[in-house]
C-alpha cells in the first residue's frame, strides 16, 4: 500500500452532506424501479432506507455505488455534480458497500481476501508477514482479532465471512459506508457488536446508509429514515418521528393489525415423535414431540445445532442413534425420500442453494416434488400440473406476472411461498421451517406468519427454527432451546421472554433436566 493509500481520508463535519441524489429515476423496460428519489447522506449520521422487497432499495444502492447508471436526476459528491460513476469512481469518491451477498473467494485465505488488489509485495513477490500484519489490523475492529489471516475462507462460518466482508470494506477507509442487510447471517451477540461498530463509525464522522428488514435495528442505530414504496419516496424524517407501527404502515401502504396473527387451533395427538435422536457428533440424545395443530419454535445461539436437528429429522444428515416417526410410522435414518413419502417437508435456510431451482419457472419449482401425481406414462400432464399449482399458489397469495416467470425474479417472500407450495403438494403432515423469514420484508413476513398459523390450524405439526427471538416467541406455542447440539430446556412461548431463552441458550445456562414437559395439551387452543 502506498503512503497515499495508507493515509486516512478526512472525515466530514457532522451534518455535512457528503453524497446527495436529486430526483433520481431508473427504468427497466416497463418497470419503473425508481422515480423522483432524493437522498442525502450526511457525515455523522446513520440514514436508514426502509421498504418492502421491490421498493427500489437495491437499485438505489447500485446507483450510489456506480454499478448501474441513472436515467435522470443528479448525483453530487461534496456539493459537486458528477456524471455516471463507475464502481472504481464511486470507491475513489469514498463510497464503500457491504452487500448481503458475499464477494469473498472461498479458496483464498482471509488475509488474501482482505487485501485483494493491494497485496503487500516487493519485486512482485508477496510479503506474507506484512500481509498477516495488515490483515490482523483490519480484523480487530470487527471482533475477529483471534482469527488467523491464514485461514481459508471456506473453513469459516457464514457469520465469520460476513464480518470479514465488513472488515474488507472498512479497510478501504470510506467516507460513506452502505450496509445492505449486514446482519442476516449474524447471531444476536454478533449483531450487537456490529451495530456498536456502526455507531463508532458514525461518531468518527462517517456517513452511514443502513438497509435492513429488521426494524428494531433501525430504531437502535438510525438517525433518519427514508421509506420507499414501489420505487417512489413515501417519507423521509428523523427517526424520532416514527414508531414501529407507523413505519410498517409507511412501508406497506396499509395497517398490519398484528404481525404475529392469532389463530384458533385444536391441539391433537403427536404427529412428529423423536426418541433418543443423536445427530453425528452429539453426545446427549434428543426427545421431542410435536402435536397436530401445534407450532414449536427451536431457539439457540449460532452453532447450537438447530439446523442440524432439522436435517437429521429429514434424513439429510446421518445420525448416530435414535428414531423419528410421523403419525406412528417410523422413518429409516438418512432417507429423505422416505421422509417425504411419510409426510415430512423441509424449507431450508438457504433457499437459493438448497431449495429453489433458480433457472426453472415458478410452475416447475412448485410441482417438481409431486411428479408422480401430475405425470401419465412418464409424461407431465400440463393441465393437471397447472391446476395443482394454481390451487396451491393462489391460496398463498403469490405475487407474480405468470406461473412461467423464472423463480429467480421473485422477491424473497414470494420465493418462500413457492417452496412452501412444493411441500404442500406432497400433502405434508409435518412442516420443518429453517429461518422462514430470512431476507424477507415486513409485509411478506406477516403473510408467512399467517400461512404458518393456517397450516397448524389445518392440523399440521409445525417446527420452526429462527435466530430472531421475537419471531420464535410470537408464532410458537412452545419454545425448545438448544445448546451444543442438544435440547437443554423448554418454555411456554406465551409467558417466556427473550431473556428467559438466552439464559438457557448461553453456555452458563442450566439445562432443565427433570422438569415436567411443557407440551401443549389436547383440545382447543388460541395463539
Amino acid at each position: 500500500m502506498s503512503d497515499t493509500e495508507s493515509e486516512r481520508r478526512p472525515e466530514g463535519r457532522d451534518g455535512e452532506v457528503i453524497i446527495a441524489l436529486r430526483d433520481v429515476a431508473k427504468r427497466y423496460g416497463a418497470i419503473q424501479a425508481l422515480a423522483g428519489v432524493s437522498l442525502e447522506l450526511r457525515a455523522g449520521e446513520v440514514h436508514c432506507v426502509a421498504g418492502e422487497n421491490g421498493a427500489g432499495k437495491s437499485t438505489l444502492i447500485k446507483i450510489l455505488t456506480g454499478a448501474i447508471s441513472r436515467d435522470s436526476g443528479s448525483y453530487e459528491v461534496d456539493g459537486r455534480a458528477v456524471g455516471d460513476l463507475t464502481p472504481s469512481g464511486a470507491r475513489d469518491a469514498g463510497v464503500g458497500v457491504v452487500y448481503q451477498e458475499l464477494s469473498l473467494l472461498p479458496d483464498l485465505s482471509v488475509g488474501e481476501n482482505l487485501l485483494m488488489g493491494r497485496l503487500p509485495a516487493r519485486r512482485w513477490i508477496t510479503r506474507p508477514a506484512e500481509l498477516r500484519r495488515r490483515a490482523k489490523a483490519m480484523l480487530e475492529p470487527v471482533g475477529l482479532g483471534l482469527l488467523s489471516p491464514d485461514t481459508p475462507v471456506r473453513e469459516t462460518s457464514l457469520a465469520v465471512r460476513q464480518l470479514v466482508e465488513i472488515a474488507k470494506v472498512l479497510g478501504e477507509e470510506p467516507r460513506v459506508i452502505i450496509f445492505d442487510e449486514p446482519t442476516t447471517a449474524l447471531s444476536a451477540d454478533e449483531t450487537s457488536s456490529l451495530l456498536a461498530q456502526i455507531r463508532r463509525l458514525r461518531d468518527d464522522g462517517h456517513a452511514i446508509m443502513y438497509v435492513s428488514h429488521h426494524l428494531e435495528e433501525m430504531f437502535e442505530i438510525g438517525d433518519r429514515i427514508t421509506v420507499l414504496r414501489d420505487g417512489r419516496p413515501v417519507t423521509s424524517a428523523p427517526i424520532a418521528e416514527f414508531d414501529h407501527d407507523s413505519l410498517i404502515t409507511s412501508m406497506v401502504g396499509r395497517k398490519i393489525e398484528s404481525l404475529y396473527p392469532h389463530t384458533r387451533r385444536t391441539i391433537g395427538e403427536p404427529r412428529l415423535r423423536v426418541r433418543g435422536l443423536r445427530p453425528m457428533g452429539v453426545g446427549t440424545p434428543i426427545d421431542l414431540d410435536v402435536r397436530a395443530g401445534e407450532i414449536v419454535g427451536i431457539a439457540g445461539l449460532l452453532g447450537s445445532g438447530r439446523t442440524e436437528l432439522l436435517r437429521a429429522l429429514f434424513g439429510a444428515d446421518p445420525v448416530a442413534d435414535g428414531e423419528v416417526s410421523v403419525d406412528g410410522t417410523r422413518l429409516p435414518a438418512g432417507n429423505p425420500r422416505r421422509a417425504v413419502q411419510a409426510g415430512l417437508g423441509l424449507l431450508t435456510e438457504d433457499r437459493k442453494q438448497l431449495g429453489l431451482l433458480l433457472e426453472l419457472s415458478i410452475r416447475e419449482n412448485a410441482s417438481i416434488a409431486n411428479m408422480a401425481e401430475i405425470s401419465r406414462m412418464w409424461l407431465i400432464d400440463r393441465q393437471r400440473e397447472r391446476g395443482l399449482v394454481e390451487g396451491l399458489l393462489g391460496g398463498l397469495r403469490l405475487r407474480s406476472a405468470s406461473w412461467e416467470q423464472p423463480v429467480s425474479a421473485l422477491s424473497g417472500g414470494n420465493q418462500q411461498k413457492v417452496l412452501l407450495a412444493r411441500w404442500l403438494a406432497t400433502r405434508a403432515k409435518v412442516m420443518l421451517f429453517d429461518e422462514p423469514t430470512k431476507g424477507v420484508d415486513i409485509g411478506a413476513k406477516a403473510e408467512i406468519y399467517q400461512v404458518i398459523g393456517d397450516l397448524a390450524a389445518q392440523g399440521l405439526a409445525v417446527l420452526v427454527v429462527s435466530s430472531y427471538l421475537p419471531e420464535v416467541l410470537g408464532i410458537a406455542d412452545r419454545v425448545v432451546v438448544m445448546r451444543a447440539g442438544t435440547v437443554v430446556g423448554e418454555l411456554p412461548a406465551a409467558g417466556a421472554t427473550e431473556e428467559d431463552v438466552l439464559k438457557l441458550a448461553s453456555p452458563t445456562g442450566r439445562p432443565t433436566q427433570g422438569v415436567p414437559s411443557l407440551q401443549a395439551p389436547g383440545g382447543q387452543h388460541e395463539r
